[in-house]
């Protein structure tokens, strides 16, 4: 069974420095129909204006994962850490116990446009870590590539529940099959372009919940950005 999920029915909030899309209930946007996918609970697509961002703020008992796809994201909190987030990087917190952190657009000129996503955690009140990686998947075109797993695999970052999460860059004409367990779910999100998932297109915003499927066939009709989380 495949569920779309439209970009244009997502919820939105403009804050004027912040524009955002919000994929599952978040802040002031509620519907109980779309409260999480399994483990994922929220998936936010942001653009944040130059200079502009969060203040110091906490979060607690959440796997906490940044996508950045233009742009630069500054990063402090708490535990000591000062970062900046690029496209090709991939940043997770677990915020276990608590948290607090900021996050602003670096540039004082350009626009950042970043995924949050948030991931349901398999364990309460764990000992707040930070990591952040380079994964740089648009250089390596053409295929999926996993960057989070439960178990930190193959140099990937590891997140405290049984999800995986892969990242591609695919040209346009370029076809890939992804073969899922039975008893597992998956979640495609199109961060840009277009592709065509077993007979359905999907365009940058949309999504899909995938359960009870196990041969995905997805071929990218313009150049496209993915993300494919592998769920329990």
């Amino acid at each position: 069974m495949i569920t779309l999920r439209r970009s244009n029915a997502r919820g939105h909030a403009n804050h004027g420095w912040l524009d955002s899309y919000h994929t599952f209930s978040f802040a002031s946007y509620y519907d109980p129909q779309h409260m999480n996918f399994r483990s994922l609970r929220v998936i936010n697509e942001d653009w944040i204006s130059p200079s502009m961002g969060f203040g110091t703020h906490g979060h607690k008992d959440m796997e906490i994962i940044t996508y950045v796809l233009k742009g630069a994201l500054e990063h402090k909190d708490s535990m000591g850490n000062g970062s900046i987030i690029r496209p090709g990087e991939v940043q997770h917190m677990t915020a276990g116990t608590g948290i607090q952190h900021s996050e602003f657009n670096h540039s004082t000129t350009e626009p950042a446009h970043l995924l949050q996503i948030w991931i349901l955690p398999d364990t309460q009140n764990l000992t707040p870590s930070y990591d952040q990686r380079a994964f740089h998947v648009a250089k390596s075109p053409g295929e999926i590539h996993l960057v989070v797993s439960k178990d930190g695999r193959d140099n990937t970052i590891r997140v405290r529940q049984d999800m995986n999460l892969y990242a591609g860059v695919l040209p346009t004409g370029t076809e890939i099959a992804y073969q899922s367990l039975l008893d597992r779910h998956t979640w495609i999100q199109v961060a840009r372009g277009t592709i065509n998932l077993n007979g359905t297109e999907l365009y940058t915003g949309d999504a899909a919940a995938i359960s009870e499927e196990t041969e995905l066939k997805i071929a990218a009709t313009s150049e496209a950005e993915i993300l494919l989380f592998d769920l329990a």
